[in-house]
């Protein structure tokens, strides 16, 4: 799929702290934050904390998505092949 950089450099470079970064990320605007919050307090974003912020590495995120993407293709395949 391709959208993981090959070498992290610096890993301030991967680091997305704090909701709003997050949101900005996956969604595109940092106004996107509650949906984050509902993410990680349901267990469905993979991240850590920092103290008391929330926080995620964009590469985990990536490998996160591309990873639903799979099991979503696997699940059509599936689906496919039995007639559904």
């Amino acid at each position: 799929m391709g959208l993981r950089p090959k070498v992290v450099q610096r890993i301030d470079d991967d680091i997305l702290q704090g909701a709003a970064q997050i949101a900005r990320f996956l969604f595109g605007s940092e106004s996107d934050r509650r949906r984050v919050y509902f993410l990680v307090e349901s267990g469905a974003l993979p991240h850590f904390r920092l103290g008391g912020t929330i926080c995620a590495r964009k590469s985990t995120l990536i490998d996160w998505i591309e990873n639903q993407e799979a099991r979503s293709c696997q699940r059509n395949a599936f689906a496919e092949a039995e007639g559904v």
